[in-house]
């Protein structure tokens, strides 16, 4: 069973279809909307701020979901992956985004929509990446732009990892 936590009275709320993996941690003020799954020893930590999720999104296995205290909360959009072992910390992720695998993403930082942010990137603190591109690197730079052929992932990863939580139900 998901460890669903309270801190300060207030408690994760979620919206319809969210699966949760058994090793997964959910905590304090969380918002999620519908159809969206946290995976194996996936961290949400809404405890010194607000995590606002839309839907349809998924944080895969790993990964880390915090903000900072008084200062940045954690907002990610529709059809949004975060893949295994990325860091998300107090920042702005807009829909449609893909999150690479290991992944860093610091405060003050937004990921406008359609944007790819390569494994292993590190986008540094208020870092603003335009919609429709792709960064690399630590610290993330300019790749490129997304292609119309890898557009199409983001709502196909967003589905798919919905059809995947469904084997574990």
């Amino acid at each position: 069973m998901p460890l669903i936590k309270p801190v300060k009275g207030i408690s994760p709320k979620f919206g319809e279809n969210c699966w949760f993996a058994e090793n997964s941690t959910i905590i304090g003020d969380v918002t999620m909307g519908k159809n969206c799954t946290v995976w194996f020893n996936a961290v949400i930590r809404g405890d010194v701020n607000s995590v606002i999720i839309g839907n349809n999104s998924n944080i895969q296995d790993g990964a880390i979901i915090h903000c900072t205290y008084q200062k940045t909360k954690t907002t990610i959009g529709n059809y949004v992956s975060i893949a295994h072992n990325a860091i998300v910390h107090g920042c702005t992720i807009e829909d449609n985004v893909l999150v690479g695998m290991g992944a860093i993403i610091m405060d003050g930082a937004i990921i406008e929509t359609g944007s790819i942010i390569a494994a292993g990137a590190i986008v540094t603190q208020n870092t603003r990446v335009p919609s429709g591109t792709i960064y690399a690197g630590n610290p993330a730079k300019l790749l490129k732009t997304v292609s119309p052929e890898a557009s199409e992932v983001f709502m196909r990863t967003a589905n798919n990892y919905v059809m995947y939580s469904e084997w574990f139900k």
